[in-house]
């Protein structure tokens, strides 16, 4: 069931603009201080957890903004100092921040105090959460449509004023890459001295550390999270992208599922399933079985430190095939509707520069093809240098340290010397 769409979110943005007048008033006012606001629309996790670690480790002391009981319960157990991001004490603490950090947008912190320049402007990190694959921002018309007059052209242009009007207020936005950097400078209207090619804090999981190392701590996450696993067993993770709103058309029929029950009975695999946390659909399969697993965002906040623990991704339009090819991951494309989506959405480039040539229509295909894939090594090496070469012109850093390079880029936009000075270790991830 879908949970949420561009048309409501924006549509509640135009009701709250009388807030965002009172917030922008009482910013006037309100002194910047040196200390750092946190906030992460996926929950405790992302790049935000990783620049958080790094941030503690220089001698910070950042403050976690929560925007729910769970998330709450989260920073506690992993002594995250934090405060929830509504009301007086969330708006207080973003308006006296001199560095605000987010992943989604404005509303992972108080989102009513982020303007504001009083004795300085604050240095608003936009961490983002993947590389874009589908159009966003303002280079995707759904940015701008509302539940409001759908299709009424001043309402778009008059919400297209207000995105640009938060977007050019962002002055650090770390990219994978140049090819990645174009689509960010594009899509939140920035330049090359806020979108900057230091690789993203939140793959950093991926490369960071031995591999063995990394494959043991998320084994151990993904059981925790939906239950052992053999370890003969080879792991499929399913993550269809988010749909904006409508239903997903890559639910399995009851014949579908049957077929796919097949495959991951021949080829002893367990199919975990990663539906969008803005849009999950019914997966549930027809008949009892634990061969089909879900970890969904109520389980498992941020995904990325489980990667290691996946043999095959199963996906349409999700930019984890990027993420993946770190790990030389093979990929298996589902996709019912690129040329619907393309017209409605859109991609950066095309999206066989992204699936290739043979992406599969329905889950008959993508079955077939995930059973090669498991069955032969010949195919799953050949999609595994896909997915590798796919990565490696999306990611110009794998070393570990693009947390560390972020940070040094904000701690020189703050003129903080002393913690730039001190050595910032490689970031880590979710623990």
């Amino acid at each position: 069931m879908a949970s949420f769409s561009f048309r409501a979110g924006n549509a509640g943005k135009l009701l709250r603009i009388p807030l965002y007048l009172l917030g922008r008033l009482g910013t006037l006012v309100v002194p910047r201080g040196r200390g750092w606001v946190i906030g992460c629309g996926a929950g405790i996790g992302d790049g935000a957890l990783a620049l958080w670690h790094a941030a503690v480790e220089s001698g910070l002391e950042p403050l976690w903004l929560t925007g729910s009981e769970r998330e709450r319960r989260d920073a506690d157990e992993l002594g995250i100092r934090s405060i929830p991001k509504s009301g007086l004490r969330g708006w207080w603490a973003t308006a006296r921040a001199g560095v605000v950090v987010v992943t989604h947008g404005f509303g992972d912190v108080n989102r009513y105090a982020t303007s504001g320049a009083f004795p300085r402007p604050p240095v608003i990190v936009q961490l983002w959460h993947g590389i874009p694959l589908k159009r966003i921002g303002l280079d995707s018309p759904a940015t701008v449509q509302s539940a409001f007059l759908p299709g009424f052209v001043p309402l778009q242009r008059l919400l297209g004023f207000l995105y640009r009007g938060q977007t050019r207020r962002i002055r650090v936005l770390p990219a994978a890459s140049d090819r990645s950097r174009g689509r960010l400078e594009s899509a939140f209207g920035l330049g090359v001295r806020q979108v900057l090619v230091t690789g993203e804090p939140r793959v950093d999981v991926l490369s960071a550390g031995d591999p063995e190392e990394r494959r043991a701590r998320a084994i151990a996450r993904r059981d925790t999270a939906v239950g052992p696993i053999a370890d003969s067993a080879r792991v499929v993770l399913y993550a269809p992208t988010w749909r904006d709103g409508a239903p997903d058309p890559s639910v399995p029929t009851a014949a579908e599922w049957a077929d796919l029950l097949g495959v991951l009975e021949r080829t002893d695999s367990v199919l975990l399933v990663r539906s969008h946390p803005l849009g999950e659909g019914d997966y549930s399969p027809p008949v009892p079985t634990d061969r089909v697993r879900m970890i969904g965002s109520s389980t498992v906040a941020d995904i990325t430190p489980v990667l290691p623990a996946v043999d095959v991704l199963v996906t349409d339009y999700s930019s984890l095939a990027y993420d993946v090819g770190l790990l030389s991951m093979p990929v298996i494309y589902l996709a019912p509707d690129p040329e619907e989506y393309a017209a409605a959405r859109g991609f950066y480039g095309t999206y066989a520069e992204v699936a290739g040539g043979d992406p599969a229509s329905d889950w008959a295909e993508a079955g077939g093809q995930l059973e090669a894939t498991l069955s032969d090594v010949a195919e799953r090496d050949r999609r595994a240098e896909l997915s590798r070469a796919l990565s490696a012109r999306m990611h110009a850093h794998r070393d570990g340290r693009n947390t560390a390079r972020v940070l040094g880029a904000i701690l020189a936009r703050t003129g903080d010397a002393t913690s730039a000075a001190r050595p910032t270790p490689a970031a880590k991830g979710t623990p």
